[in-house]
């Protein structure tokens, strides 16, 4: 039982990395430091965003953007934050 928590928090990790790299990637789109037209980008960054806007998808619908600024990363990784603790403590 142990080993599967130890899994869960250390997927629920990488997962958390992943909701950074989406986000720091959508800043580097939206200040045009990556160019969306090239095709290796696009790949990357559609395939990132596959992976990430599920999860984010049910959050954007209780946490609305305020103004331009969406918050469902940082409620996201809050999140992930909590569950990772309450597996950690299961551990204990």
């Amino acid at each position: 039982m142990d080993q599967i928590i130890l899994l869960l928090v250390k997927i629920l990790n990488v997962y958390l990395w992943l909701v950074i790299a989406s986000v720091v990637a959508s800043w580097l789109v939206a200040f045009d430091v990556l160019n969306m037209r090239n095709k290796w980008v696009y790949k990357a960054l559609t395939m990132l965003n596959d992976v990430v806007n599920p999860g984010l998808r049910y959050i954007r619908k209780v946490v609305p953007p305020v103004g331009n600024i969406d918050f469902s990363p940082m409620a996201m990784l809050f999140l992930i934050y909590v569950v990772q603790n309450l597996l950690i403590g299961l551990l204990r």
